[in-house]
């Protein structure tokens, strides 16, 4: 089990993580029992649900973070300490539900916006996963969460950008701890711009689906700002 090689997808919420798990779920991989669409995410959520609901969340809460992954954020090397005694029951226990949700074999994924922030216990779980980290634009994440009702944490732009410069921190210690890391912009996505998305799902060992991805992919749901 040691050798699994998962897709992790995460990135800040609001950043389209959610887009590109849908995609890499159309392209062949195994997600299990994933969170439907909703208000927010009209596509769906594209989460394992039990995984998020009995794992993630409950962990945060157990170190004194915030289970939304808003405020106050997790202590990050607290979490590392702590993944070098408990990253093995961590895998056990994703893996015991993927399994009950009917995974055999083949790639499977999961997607949380929340993992980045504790990506050092994931990284242990699962060493040679491969990381899709999903990026937007800041104005444009602080945007939607400024609309988004589940985001609540800061009522002002301010607020949100200390959030959102948390969760870059995040991805510079990703880097420099070598994961096997690609970043795809959500933006170039709805622009219809596929080929870092095509080359991330075929890194990852999925055949990509251009007529599938193209279907589902809809620029209405999405506020673009083009990235300079």
């Amino acid at each position: 089990m040691e050798n699994e090689q998962p897709i992790l997808i995460t990135g800040a919420a609001r950043s389209g993580t959610s887009l590109v798990a849908g995609i890499v779920h159309l392209c062949g991989a195994f997600g299990g029992k994933l969170a439907g669409p909703n208000a927010s995410n009209k596509k769906g959520m594209f989460e394992n649900r039990e995984i998020r609901n009995t794992i993630t969340k409950p962990f945060l809460t157990s170190i004194g973070a915030d289970k939304m992954g808003q405020k106050p954020l997790p202590d990050r090397a607290l979490i590392t300490t702590i993944a070098q005694t408990q990253a093995i029951d961590w895998r056990r226990r994703v893996m015991a539900i993927l399994f009950n949700d009917g995974y055999q074999i083949g790639i499977f994924f999961y997607k949380g916006a929340k993992i980045c922030l504790m990506w050092s216990m994931w990284h242990a779980a699962f060493p040679n996963a491969h990381w899709i980290v999903v990026r937007r634009d800041d104005e444009s994440i602080i945007d939607s969460c400024m609309f988004t009702p589940f985001m609540r944490a800061y009522k002002d732009r301010k607020g949100w950008q200390s959030w959102i410069d948390e969760h870059k921190q995040c991805f510079t210690e990703m880097a420099n701890a070598g994961l096997k890391m690609r970043t795809i912009w959500s933006n170039d996505i709805i622009s219809g711009r596929f080929g870092d998305i095509q080359g991330a799902v075929e890194w990852a060992g999925l055949k990509w689906d251009e007529k599938a991805v193209r279907k589902f992919v809809d620029p209405t749901l999405f506020h673009v700002k083009q990235r300079s």
